[in-house]
């Protein structure tokens, strides 16, 4: 073996990692939402949880992956550990499918030609064209990465073939022979397989490798099973460099891999010791294929998933007894761990569950501040307080998320939604910060002994009461998408707009009449100026969502165009008008609001 095979072998395998690099990424990407809707299905039910992690690895290509992906959402609090191990014994299964689509380099020439046409020689270069004009000529985000899965498999592909090429010489070498014979030792192969496999961080990888070996000749089952049993074991070093600096369920996750595969060599190799006592001369002296590789990966794997499905509560029992509670460790769980940004549709969706959360605290503190008005209580106003600092740390720590994740390679959708989303903490932020300010005007009353007339308190209900309808509205049409919904705050909005400058008028000519004093004027006027901007806000979280619904709305258009010819915004306008109408004070000076 010349330093021609070498160099070619080190760029075979440089190809081969890039080409699964390339096809899991493409893959992703065209499961898009549907890897977060598979998420979003897991149930406490391990039937579940088992076929979602075969499923998710396979379109994925990587039970690594899914098993970092998992650190990251239990250390975020969105999943418990419990939930993880039926998807991490799924997720060993469904790696099978690489080895099966890498062990089409082992079809013989002497094969018909039906089956010569499943050669990767026979079809790469076919899906290499096809999918470098898909990906250079569509402008469609999808097919682009239809087209970057054709090219990262021929890529791979290729990579496979220039590994098999140049470790054809070997066969010619006697020291090879020597080396075969001494793995037949099933410790040092195993020895081999796992450290391999560590070394390059990927069980597909180094299982290719196996399989590009193979065509070589020379080896045998006797070799190949106890390497590809420390594949399966070495793949666990990405859970545990993944598993660094997180929390003690996190950590716990990577334990679960790790005593799960334990468990699954710990029973199999003992078997393979002993058949191989009995079957040594016969099967285990034959030389194993690519498909042989593959058969063995599948059975060993299914198998052990078989045995060991039903101890998942004991795989559980010993990764906490491994793991126990550190009392350095002080538990706080993240609000998004950044190993989510490997999957950037499920990093999204999480994004968008906490702007969820960050609007369920603001409408929370804008109800309760609102009834401060009325009665004031304490222990509601810092539990508002409270609220606040968290939303304050929600738009800052999603800010900080989001831009990082928009520095992924993303879908057109992805990159609207992200778009969605920063625009929305920002509002949802807003909303907080007037409603802490409505807090504060609660206070002012409170310490202050002059109050309101009864015609502004009237109004006042008015008008809180249709802020409550609009921020109701607006989040429930952001939580579901529903743009019919989105379409009807722009009518309430306006409502609202008219209903705070009425207000105004008739409290300037309250002022003037005597009916109220100076200082409770600026105090409601500055609680009429926080309602109006949070209808605003509303107002701008349902256009995000009818946005988003259609990708050739334009904002300024829709706010500038004219209104009274739109049939279906005037009768919508004319109903809240009845429900939230402001009535005009007789001899009232107008001014703008």
């Amino acid at each position: 073996m010349d330093i021609n095979s070498i160099l070619t072998l080190i760029g075979g395998l440089a190809f081969f990692l890039y080409g699964i690099s390339i096809m899991s990424g493409g893959l992703e990407k065209v499961a898009g939402g549907r890897l977060e809707k598979l998420l979003k299905k897991m149930t406490s039910n391990p039937l579940k949880g088992f076929a979602l992690g075969a499923g998710i690895t396979a379109i994925i290509q990587s039970s690594s992956a899914v098993t970092v992906m998992l650190i990251g959402l239990v250390n975020s609090g969105i999943m418990q550990l419990h939930q993880t191990v039926s998807v991490i014994i799924g997720a060993n299964v469904g790696t099978t499918i690489t080895a099966w689509l890498l062990s089409l380099t082992g079809i013989q020439e002497s094969a018909g030609f039906i089956f010569k046409l499943l050669k990767p020689e026979s079809f790469s270069p076919i899906l290499a064209m096809i999918g470098v004009l898909m990906f250079m000529s569509s402008k469609s985000n999808r097919r682009r990465s239809i087209g970057s899965v054709l090219l990262g498999f021929a890529i791979l592909m290729t990579g496979m073939g220039f590994m098999a090429g140049a470790m054809a010489p070997l066969a010619e070498i006697p020291g090879f022979q020597k080396a075969m014979v001494a793995f037949s030792n099933p410790f040092l192969g195993f020895i081999v397989g796992m450290a391999l496999t560590m070394v390059i961080q990927s069980s597909s990888a180094s299982i290719g490798i196996l399989q590009a070996l193979t065509l070589v000749g020379g080896v045998s089952w006797g070799v190949a099973v106890p390497v590809i049993l420390g594949q399966n074991l070495g793949t666990c070093i990405s859970a545990i460099i993944a598993s660094i600096g997180v929390n003690t369920n996190a950590r716990r996750v990577a334990g679960v891999h790790v005593v799960y595969n334990i468990l699954s060599v710990g029973f199999f190799f003992p078997l393979f010791l002993i058949s191989s006592i009995f079957i040594r001369n016969t099967l285990l002296a034959n030389d194993i294929t690519p498909f042989g590789v593959a058969i063995f990966h599948t059975i060993y794997n299914i198998f052990t998933a078989i045995v060991l499905f039903p101890c998942g509560r004991l795989i559980e029992k010993i990764t906490i007894k491994m793991i126990p509670e550190s009392k350095s460790d002080t538990e706080n769980k993240v609000l998004l761990d950044e190993r989510l940004l490997t999957v950037p549709s499920l990093a999204i969706a999480e994004c968008y569950r906490k702007t969820i959360d960050m609007a369920d605290l603001s409408q929370f503190n804008f109800i309760y501040a609102s009834k401060m008005l009325k009665s004031y209580h304490q222990k509601k106003a810092e539990q508002i307080v409270e609220n606040e600092t968290k939303i304050d740390t929600y738009e800052d720590k999603l800010g900080s998320f989001l831009l990082k994740l928009s520095g992924k390679e993303l879908t057109e959708e992805d990159n609207n939604k992200i778009s969605q989303i920063l625009l929305t903490i920002g509002e949802y932020e807003r909303i907080g910060d007037h409603a802490s300010n409505i807090l504060k005007v609660a206070e002012k009353f409170r310490e202050s002994e002059k109050k309101l007339s009864d015609e502004a308190i009237g109004e006042l209900k008015i008008i809180v009461n249709a802020v409550s309808e609009i921020l109701s509205m607006s989040i429930e049409a952001y939580k579901t998408e529903n743009l019919e919904l989105a379409m009807k705050v722009e009518p309430l909005e306006a409502v609202i707009k008219k209903g705070v400058r009425r207000a105004k008028n008739n409290h300037i000519q309250r002022l003037k009449e005597g009916q109220c004093s100076a200082e409770v004027s600026f105090l409601f006027s500055d609680l009429l100026n926080d309602l109006r901007r949070i209808a605003a806000h509303c107002g701008n979280i349902a256009t995000s969502v009818i946005q988003l619904y259609d990708s050739a709305f334009d904002k300024h258009e829709y706010s500038h165009r004219n209104k009274e010819e739109d049939e279906e915004f005037t009768n919508r306008y004319k109903d809240y008008k009845s429900r939230y109408r402001v009535r005009k004070k007789e001899q009232n000076t107008e001014i703008k609001a």
